[in-house]
């Protein structure tokens, strides 16, 4: 079992060290929540990343246009002002790194967990939700005046005996 402070001292040091190396950039995070909400805003985007073992779960990055387009530049060395294809592959691999990073440090707790391919989602005015009535762990970060969520919902995997769970 991965308690709540862990969770998020797990996507702190995950989403600070992605932000730090990979793109130069500084983020502060805020007052994390718990949510059963959909995970995502209603416009910008929004990248799903899969986890699966003895226990299974999702997390999430989402931020509005300017964000991702700020993201990009900084990963990609051009200057972006609207999402277009080299947004969402940047957007797509910044969620990736920083779900992989969380899922080394989960494992300690959880056992090993698999990942999957990235999914990106961009509009105005989209919902998204999960089947079930899982928690989820909220915690936003800033960026200058922008804001950044990385959400996560880890449940045990109900299709494992309970003693194949850590």
């Amino acid at each position: 079992m991965m308690e709540q402070d862990q969770v998020v001292a797990a996507v702190r040091s995950s989403t600070e060290d992605v932000f730090s190396t990979m793109l130069g950039l500084e983020v502060t995070m805020g007052n994390p929540r718990t949510e059963t909400s959909a995970p995502g805003p209603s416009d910008g985007v929004i990248a799903v990343v899969g986890l699966a073992g003895a226990w299974v779960g999702t997390t999430t990055l989402s931020c509005d246009v300017p964000m991702a387009c700020r993201i990009s530049t900084a990963m990609l060395g051009m200057d972006y002002t609207e999402v277009n294809e080299d947004v969402l592959d940047a957007i797509s691999e910044i969620a990736n790194m920083i779900s992989g990073n969380f899922k080394t440090i989960a494992e300690t707790y959880l056992g090993p967990l698999g990942l999957s391919i990235p999914t990106v989602v961009y509009g105005l005015n989209f919902s998204a939700r999960t089947a079930g009535k899982e928690k989820w762990m909220v915690v936003p970060f800033a960026c200058g005046d922008e804001i950044i969520e990385f959400k996560v919902c880890l449940t045990p995997n109900r299709g494992l005996p309970v003693a194949s769970r850590h």
